[in-house]
């Protein structure tokens, strides 16, 4: 098994990392991608849907990113400790009537020695957003990377 490090247990830079290299894969849109950060055996439970293992990953994002066009997120370390993290998270998108939304949102996240997430619990709540009030536009700039994205 290859290691996807930072490694268990976390630091707070540590912690940092592994929520800024989560944004940025998800980002990506790529199933494949991210479904690669997560054991094969992965546990999910996002908002009601509940997820088990790489390939139920890989169809659930794949669905989701259809939906969800012009996907853009943003992750903040809320907290961590041993081999789990806590992140709060907005990320922007739009249906394919064009109405934008804003979804705000909890995850805890557990991982295994190797680094991998064996754990994800997602709680998401969805705004109708106009087109003037987006605030998040594709990836985080450098600029912008290891700062607090504001949560209202």
């Amino acid at each position: 098994m290859t290691d996807r490090p930072p490694l268990p247990p976390f630091d707070h830079d540590s912690a940092l990392r592994k929520v800024q290299a989560a944004e940025d894969a998800w980002n990506t849109r790529d199933p494949e991608k991210v479904a690669g950060a997560y054991t094969a055996d992965s546990v999910w439970r996002n908002r009601d849907s509940f997820i088990t293992g790489r390939a139920e990953i890989v169809e659930f994002l794949t669905s989701k990113w259809k939906r969800e066009l012009d996907y853009a997120l943003r992750k903040n370390l809320w907290s961590f400790t041993g081999n789990r993290i806590a992140v709060r998270f907005q990320y922007e998108s739009h249906d394919a009537a064009g109405q934008w939304w804003r979804s705000y949102g909890n995850e805890l996240w557990e991982f295994d020695e190797h680094g991998l997430m064996a754990r994800r619990e997602g709680s998401i709540n969805d705004v109708r957003i106009t087109a003037a009030e987006r605030r998040i536009f594709g990836p985080r700039p450098d600029s912008e990377r290891g700062t607090e994205f504001p949560t209202r």
